[in-house]
């Protein structure tokens, strides 16, 4: 093995290695396990919360492989509607042209184009993040396949009443022109104000306190030439007087309505609300309840039409309502509007007032404008008939979520849900199998030839085709089933549909996971006619975020890219990044002095084990990981100390008889004891992997390998293989503990960390008898309880307390590690004098002492630094180990440095300015400063009596 660890001469190749021998494919035997990748965007690149998602989702597989199961873990990307048509309109743009100067169909033409040639960007980075999906069934929403699963999913909801052309509020994106879903509306905090204007009460009505007016406050004065209607509460005593009065809509001059409705907030604004159903989502509502008609007063564009729309709630044009708007304010932008109407209302002495008031404003995520409530026709699915069986498949335990607590979620949006708009004004997407002829008759079908046969539609009938796609998310609700071949009853689909579990985050629980279940469960039928689910389990993760709990964003500068810690970022780019802003200056120079620390060639590289560990550590259920760097160093370290422990072991091993071919062997107190507590890590992994507990499975295996295998286990092997006392038996049965053991650790570790524990593990089998060419299809450990051994780990454990001690003393005294001590022991039972007749040899080799003898308890002892094991003393003879003058010296010296410290925080703490003026966080940190030096101050005071009085 080479001298040093470094991950990037192994990772590239064993991944090529896997993925040229076919290992990542379903493997024909044991039973189903499958896992669907929630297709990334193909438009994306892998960015921190892809990587722990896949991780965990690799972690699964792999451990599933190796169990023996005939697993899938199936692959895809999204087409990204918005996205991608986005991309491909910036490079035409900067060529001068439009989607309008090509036309639809060369348009789709170029798309396609794009994917081919850059659309396999995040495929290419799975890779290297490790993830054994099989390639071979990669799938893409827009493929032939799942293109005649959308059609025919679209045509049977249709046929079934389940899907309707309607018109409604959606959010709109006047920059993009099309209907946009609520997770892609970001809600941005916005200093606003809040406009206080005077509505004219009609036909003489007054206000309780004799006004002629009442007063509505609104964040968006421009929508007020679409008012049809002031809410007040019913309860309000202010206003009961007026209602079923009415008030004139100045500007515009149009009377309408003062309604009750407990939507109304007495105590917010001034009590009086005004109504716009064609313009606010709960006006909407509001509008519904009192059957108001919905003037629209926008464009496409977010501009003043030159008529207003008018409608009543089932979609009808609504005739009666007079549809004029001011002139002045015509073909304006709905911001440019707003100041002329402020304008306006304040030269008519209509403006009462004007306040500051803190708003969300809804943005869109891509286009960045803000998104208005926008009236237009669109395709729904009526959800609620499929939200009944959905909900039931959650209550029964059909489906469940880990951690559980995420059910509720789920089922609040299920038993409010609303219906799905599913249409997009876009040209990227899966186009709307619905035509129309020339009086606007609908006719859906598969294509339009059987529109035609099934409507007994001539040639001469003119027939035009839906401009509209799907909304993204409606391909995606078939994923489980759609990707397995259906609507054909394929081989895969009978094998691996239900899908075993779905990882997820919270955040589309909604979007994608309802969505999934609905569809499934009305699509997916077993043999006997029941609905299948799409999945058992649903296991939710948190979001990834900073070391301070903030949200990863570039505005922020804190993102890490999962790339540059996997293959290092060189100083140069860290130094650009960090003086464009991309990244916060202190996580710039946090990296650079890792960097500079660790990495010789200026580029930290940390490698994919390391970064898959660390997320895999922080993965506790459902809560959101605080990704510090300071663990990926840690957990480099642990790789590093993983593949030392494996050079020694091959040093100690090669060429040697490791008796894996059923020799006699002799099997020390250290080899009975580590088998031992292999078998119970391989139990606790094992039981946390079954849990989803990552962090669990990771912290045992690191406890073990570390702390067990190799700062004990290792140092206790010496004891035998350097021996020359030892018999064969008991070096063979040493070396054969080495290594099998190590090999069993590898296995155990693979799942979640594959490169470093193949490249070891290529060495180490032949020597632990292992057969087949590679880890991955290696057999996962299984416990084997007969191999527990209580009485070699309560052994070893009095063995390691009296080595600790003596450590501690040395740490406290001062004591070179390399001094030969004297050791008393004294006080202990009959269990310690027995164990200290077995093991008197062994604690001298492994605690580097000069003596070790038992005193009886009437036995003086001379002046002694002790420990206590149990209930057992462990003495250190301190005359002639230390010079006691200078050690007082020493030790004073650091308690006055202590001392002055001290002095130095309490300074700053008691000056007014800086307690006043610093974050709290930051005077905290100073106050427990203090105590953590008084701590020490006492543990040195301690130590320096002891000193003293030798």
């Amino acid at each position: 093995m080479e001298k040093t660890f470094d991950p990037s001469a192994i990772e590239t190749h064993w991944y090529q290695t896997w993925e040229a021998k076919g290992y990542f494919k379903p493997s024909g035997q044991g039973d189903a396990y499958s896992i669907m990748i929630p297709p990334p965007n193909v438009t994306g690149s892998l960015h921190m919360g892809h990587a722990f998602q896949d991780t965990i989702m690799d972690t699964l597989i792999r451990c599933q492989r190796m169990r023996g199961n005939n697993t899938l873990w199936q692959v895809g990307t999204d087409h990204a509607g918005i996205a991608t048509q986005m991309v491909v309109e910036r490079q035409l743009a900067a060529k001068g042209e439009t989607r309008h100067d090509l036309g639809r169909e060369k348009f789709l033409e170029k798309v396609w184009q794009w994917k081919a040639e850059s659309g396999g960007t995040i495929t290419q980075q799975l890779r290297r993040m490790g993830a054994s999906l099989d390639w071979t069934r990669e799938r893409f929403t827009m493929d032939d396949g799942l293109s005649n699963a959308v059609k025919e999913v679209f045509v049977q909801l249709y046929n079934e009443g389940l899907i309707y052309r309607g018109k409604r509020l959606v959010n709109w994106d006047p920059k993009l022109h099309t209907a946009i879903s609520d997770l892609e509306v970001e809600n941005v905090d916005q200093k606003g104000s809040m406009w206080h204007f005077r509505y004219p009460l009609s036909q003489g009505a007054t206000t309780a306190d004799g006004k002629d007016y009442i007063v509505v406050a609104t964040t968006r004065p421009e929508t007020m030439l679409g008012d049809t209607a002031v809410a007040v509460n019913p309860k309000d005593e202010r206003y009961s007087n007026l209602i079923g009065k009415s008030i004139m809509l100045p500007l515009v001059n149009r009377e309408i309505p003062i309604v009750a409705d407990d939507y109304v907030e007495m105590e917010f604004g001034t009590g009086c609300v005004k109504i716009t159903p064609a313009h606010d989502f709960n006006d909407y509502e509001v509008g519904k309840r009192h059957n108001l008609p919905l003037v629209n007063i926008f464009s496409v564009d977010a501009a003043i039409l030159e008529l207003a729309e008018v409608f009543n709630f089932d979609g009808s044009e609504n005739t009666v309502v007079d549809r004029a708007l001011p002139q002045a304010y015509r073909g304006d932008d709905r911001f440019v509007a707003r100041k002329k109407i402020i304008a306006d209302l304040e030269s008519l002495g209509l403006l009462e007032k004007v306040e500051p008031h803190g708003l969300k404003v809804p943005k869109g995520d891509r286009s960045g404008v803000v998104v208005e409530p926008f009236l237009t026709d669109q395709w729904y699915v009526r959800v609620a008939p499929l939200a009944e069986p959905a909900i039931r498949a959650v209550e029964n335990g059909d489906i469940q979520f880990v951690p559980k607590q995420y059910e509720n979620m789920y089922f609040a949006w299920m038993r409010d849900i609303q219906d799905w708009c599913i249409s997009r004004q876009l040209w990227w997407g899966h186009r709307i199998p619905a035509w129309y002829d020339t009086e606007g008759n609908v006719y859906v079908g598969r294509d339009e030839a059987e529109v035609r046969e099934k409507h007994n539609l001539t040639g001469d009938v003119s027939l035009r085709q839906d401009d509209d796609v799907l909304d993204t998310w409606f391909s995606s609700a078939l994923w489980t089933f759609s990707t397995l071949g259906w609507p054909e009853k394929t081989p895969e689909l009978a094998t691996f549909h239900p899908s075993s579990v779905l990882v997820t985050g919270f955040d589309i629980i909604f979007f994608w996971v309802a969505r999934m279940i609905m569809m499934t469960l009305h699509f997916m039928k077993n043999e006997d006619g029941s609905a299948q689910v799409p999945f058992k389990t649903v296991y939710v993760h948190g979001l990834v975020r900073d070391a301070e709990g903030q949200k990863m964003s570039k505005s922020k500068g804190n993102v890490l890219d999962p790339l540059d810690i996997i293959d290092g970022i060189e100083l140069e780019t860290l130094v650009t990044k960090r003086t464009s802003g991309m990244m916060q200056p202190q996580l710039a120079a946090k990296i650079e002095k890792q960097t500079r620390k660790h990495f010789a060639d200026g580029i930290a590289s940390y490698g994919t084990d390391a970064l898959r560990f660390t997320f895999l550590s922080l993965a506790s259920t459902g809560r959101d990981i605080k990704f510090d760097t300071g663990r990926l160093e840690g957990y480099r370290n642990f790789c590093n100390k993983l593949w030392n422990a494996s050079r020694y072991v091959m040093m100690n091993t090669d060429d040697e008889d490791c008796a894996n071919d059923n020799k006699p062997v002799e099997l020390s107190l250290a080899d009975r004891w580590v088998i031992s507590r292999l078998q119970k890590t391989e139990q606790q992994v094992a039981k946390a992997m079954d849990e989803y507990r990552f962090d669990h499975a990771s912290q045992a295996l690191y406890e073990f390998v570390w702390n067990e295998y190799c700062d004990w286990y290792l140092e206790l092997s010496k004891a035998v293989l350097s021996n020359e006392n030892a018999t064969e038996l008991a070096k063979r049965g040493t070396r054969r503990t080495l290594v099998n053991v190590l090999e069993a650790i590898l296995r155990l570790a693979h799942p979640m960390m594959p490169f470093i524990t193949e490249e070891i593990w290529q060495q180490i089998a032949p020597k632990a008898g292992a057969q087949g060419e590679t880890i991955m299809l290696q057999a996962y450990p299984l416990a084997d309880e007969s191999k527990i051994d209580s009485d070699a780990e309560a052994d070893i454990a009095w063995l390691q307390g009296i080595i600790l001690a003596v450590r501690n003393i040395r740490g406290e005294m001062n004591i070179s590690p390399g001094k030969a001590l004297p050791v008393l022991l004294q006080q202990g039972n009959e269990s310690d004098q027995q164990r200290f007749d077995a093991y008197q040899n062994l604690l001298l080799f492994l605690a580097k002492l000069e003596s070790l003898s038992w005193l009886q308890p009437d036995q003086e002892a001379p002046m002694s630094s002790i420990q206590l094991v149990g209930d057992m003393q462990v003495r250190v003879p301190m005359a002639g180990l230390i010079d006691k003058d200078a050690e007082v010296g020493r030790l004073q010296k650091e308690i006055d440095k202590r001392q002055q410290e001290i002095k130095r925080v309490e300074g700053k703490l008691n000056n007014p300015k800086f307690v006043d003026r610093a974050p709290a966080d930051v005077v905290e940190k100073e106050k427990q400063k203090i105590v953590e030096h008084q701590s020490a101050l006492s543990q040195l005071q301690i130590q320096m009596d002891k000193i003293r009085a030798l």
